[in-house]
């Protein structure tokens, strides 16, 4: 249908984005199970789209961990804006002129008049659309504040929020430049200006672990799992205690029967040494 709209043909749109008209013909027929994904997502791209991968375990129970990470890493920064002397409005939700989503924590400095709108993320999958509704809800929380809440903002500030894990240290690492500019305020620095807000502010903070933080660190700790070794099994087997006394006749009779068989083999080795002994003479 995106084709058709652009008035390509399969050729068409196959020259633009590097593939074949077969490809596309395949592609347009839902027989992708053979093609790369990177595939995929160039022909997709062609017609100005995008592919979003679903990932579903249990029937929607990797977003419910997703969900209680995300929720302990809010109530831990949430406490930690009171104790500095904010006011805390959890999951904003607005809808101002088609623009649509839900603010994380909308924060209120009445000392000063500031206003901080809190981006919480337990893990980064697209740092375009995390800076692209940043601004949007930035640009919108004046308004939603005084409609909402009755809080007329001197300044507007933004923060991004996230747990301290190599990972998604990483990750801002590798674009380090993108959240420079975006983000350009960093964790000491925040903090002083969570003190006293004075000017606007954007910025990022690693939220470290803590006691009531310490399952959110213990969540996103990445497990390897590792091949059981063949030997571990004879290595750590213990008798059952209904066996022991069984296995310990048992050994007990081997040994007797060793024994027994021991003895004759004896008795046998002495007989016919002893009829050697008689039948030789001394020479003379």
């Amino acid at each position: 249908a995106l084709r058709h709209r652009l008035g390509w043909r399969q050729r068409d749109l196959g020259e633009r984005v590097g593939v074949s008209q077969g490809e596309i013909s395949l592609f347009e027929r839902g027989r992708i199970e053979g093609m790369p994904i990177r595939t995929v997502r160039r022909i997709l791209g062609g017609v100005d789209a995008e592919l979003v991968l679903l990932v579903r375990w249990r029937g929607g129970d990797l977003d419910r961990l997703v969900d209680a990470a995300h929720a302990r890493l809010g109530e831990e920064f949430a406490r930690l804006l009171v104790a500095e002397g904010w006011e805390v409005a959890p999951e904003v939700s607005y809808s101002i002129y088609g623009e649509r989503g839900s603010i994380d924590l909308l924060a209120w400095h009445a000392a000063t008049s500031s206003l901080m709108v809190v981006e919480i993320k337990s893990e980064i999958t697209s740092i375009e659309a995390t800076f692209r509704k940043h601004d949007e809800k930035e640009r919108l929380a004046a308004q939603i504040a005084k409609e909402r809440f009755g809080w007329n903002a001197a300044i507007t500030a933004r923060l991004l929020v996230l747990p301290e894990h190599r990972t998604i240290r990483r990750q801002t690492e590798d674009k380090a430049a993108l959240f420079g500019r975006v983000y350009p305020m960093r964790n000491v620095a925040v903090r002083r200006w969570l003190r006293s807000p004075v000017h606007a502010m954007s910025g990022m903070l690693f939220l470290p672990e803590t006691n009531a933080g310490r399952d959110v660190r213990t969540r996103l700790v990445r497990k390897r799992v590792r091949a059981p070794n063949p030997g571990s099994a004879t290595r750590h087997w213990r008798p059952r205690a209904d066996r022991i006394s069984h296995d310990t006749s048992l050994v007990r009779d081997r040994r007797d029967g060793q024994a027994g068989r021991t003895g004759e083999v004896d008795r046998q080795a002495g007989t016919a040494g002893g009829g050697d002994a008689g039948s030789a003479r001394p020479d003379g």
